[in-house]
């Protein structure tokens, strides 16, 4: 699913600027849960980003699926990373003026991929599938933490991405609700899809299939889980 070599990253400044990776070189297979751990500022959310063609690397080469990242231009990008790739954000990003319903529609509506009326059936079966059918007429506003992140969640699986990329999800929840979206996207990774995401939460092995340690932009552990933790996601 996912192949880095030798990627690298350097944001401009002074002294030829501040480097945030640094020659990773990573390979994850398809329908993993993976976690991305470390401390602030190692690298996390620039990988992420990264994979996901939000950001542009300074060297090196991303492929998803066989499909360079890196490669595609600007029109292209967008056209790919709507329909391959679902993005889950620490503070939801959902658009404080259209109904849930509507944020989960948006995507299929920028993708051409759905009619407007299967658009809308499909999106209320991802709210039943989060768990929040009864929210679909409600504005984000009206919704708890736990709630905005089950539409953002419903939202990124929109055009049935294979890959979902989630930037510290749990990161402003309280730690019960924190774990019944972790439980979600590992229930994602069952289904099929290859999850990465970046994470604080501290016992993330008895969940994921995987866990890469960044370090300085540097990989420093990628290990897979424990027999007894991937038991527990594949149960």
């Amino acid at each position: 699913m996912i192949e880095l070599r030798e990627l690298s990253k350097r944001y401009p400044g002074p002294d030829g600027g501040t480097p945030a990776l640094e020659r990773v070189t990573l390979a994850l297979p398809d329908g993993e849960f993976v976690a991305i751990v470390g401390k602030s500022g190692s690298g996390k959310s620039t990988l992420i980003n990264l994979v996901a063609g939000i950001d542009r690397p300074s060297s090196g080469e991303v492929q998803v699926n066989g499909v360079s990242v890196p490669s595609l231009g600007e029109s292209r990008l967008a056209s790919w990373r709507g329909r391959n790739v679902g993005v889950v954000f620490q503070f939801f990003q959902l658009l404080p003026t259209m109904t849930v319903l509507e944020n989960v529609m948006l995507p299929m509506d920028f993708c051409g991929t759905y009619p407007p009326a299967a658009a809308r059936e499909r999106a209320l079966k991802l709210l039943a599938q989060v768990g929040i059918p009864e929210q679909a007429g409600k504005l984000p506003s009206a919704l708890s933490g736990g709630q905005q992140q089950r539409a953002a969640i419903a939202r990124a699986l929109a055009n049935d991405p294979p890959l979902i990329v989630a930037d510290e999800p749990t990161g402003n929840l309280d730690s019960q609700t924190a774990d019944a979206v972790l439980a979600l996207l590992a229930s994602l990774a069952r289904d099929g899809k290859t999850v990465l995401m970046v994470t604080h939460e501290r016992d993330v092995s008895a969940i994921a299939d995987r866990v890469v340690t960044l370090s300085d932009g540097k990989v420093v552990g990628n290990e897979v889980a424990s027999r007894a933790g991937r038991a527990l996601h594949h149960a």
